[in-house]
C-alpha cells in the first residue's frame, strides 16, 4: 500500500465521521421542508406507511451519498494541494 494512502487513512476517517453528522442534519432539515412534522420513520415503525418509510430511506441515502462524495473529493483535492500527491 502506498504511503500516501496510509497517511490519508486517519484524515479520511475523520472526514467520514463529519460527513455523516452533516448528512444527518441535512436530512432532518429536508424531511421538515417536505412537510413532515414527525421524525423520519424507521423501517420497523408499525404506524408508518410503506410509502413514507421508503421515501425517507431513499432521501436519506441520496443525501448521505452526495455529502460523502463531496467531502471525500474535497479531502482528496486538499491533500493533493498540500502534498502534491493524490491519496487514492
Amino acid at each position: 500500500m502506498k504511503a500516501s494512502k496510509v497517511a490519508y487513512k486517519p484524515v479520511g476517517l475523520a472526514l467520514g465521521a463529519l460527513s455523516g453528522m452533516a448528512a444527518g442534519a441535512l436530512f432532518k432539515q429536508a424531511w421538515k421542508v417536505l412537510g413532515h412534522d414527525k421524525d423520519a420513520p424507521d423501517a420497523t415503525d408499525e404506524d408508518r406507511r410503506w410509502r413514507e418509510v421508503l421515501l425517507a430511506a431513499v432521501l436519506q441515502g441520496a443525501i448521505f451519498a452526495g455529502v460523502k462524495a463531496a467531502v471525500d473529493r474535497g479531502g482528496a483535492v486538499a491533500t493533493r494541494r498540500l502534498t502534491g500527491i493524490w491519496p487514492g
